[in-house]
């Protein structure tokens, strides 16, 4: 077996272990091994080859991976979904909202939630309100 071939197969498995942890870190090596394939190709000494992937693989771990992880690592931490996405939605007064009496709910997209005033203040049936917290499965709002 030639030494490219060897590169070769480093740099397969490193893609494969890439697409299963998806940190983008294993594809920078593979990258580098991918060179070192290349230079072993080309008739590199073994001695050039290790410092072609050693550098390759640190060039594109400080400069590829970081683009990486910004633009293809979305984990969309800013999208809310769920009960949190109310938060700043509007919503119907569909109970009176008084905190001496314990009552209040509000009506989103049909569903029904008990929901308190930000201020304590008395919220009355039909108005239309704002969302600006959810704490378990109790609404706060505010006009």
């Amino acid at each position: 077996m030639q030494v490219y071939q060897i590169w070769l197969i480093v740099a397969i498995l490193l893609i494969i272990f890439e697409i299963c942890s998806a940190t983008f870190g294993a594809i920078c090596f593979a990258i580098g091994a991918g060179f070192s394939a290349l230079a072993a190709g080309l008739g590199a000494s073994l001695t050039w080859q290790i410092v072609i992937f050693a550098v390759i693989s640190l060039l594109t771990f400080v400069f590829l991976r970081p683009f990486m992880m910004k633009f293809l690592d979305r984990k969309s931490k800013d999208v809310k979904t769920n009960a949190d996405a109310l938060v700043g939605r509007k919503a119907i007064v569909s109970e009176r909202i008084d905190a001496t009496q314990h009552t209040g709910r509000v009506a989103v997209d049909g569903d029904d939630w008990k929901a308190v005033s930000a201020d304590g203040s008395v919220i009355e049936k039909g108005t239309e309100v704002e969302i600006v917290k959810l704490d378990s499965i109790i609404l706060t709002v505010k006009q």
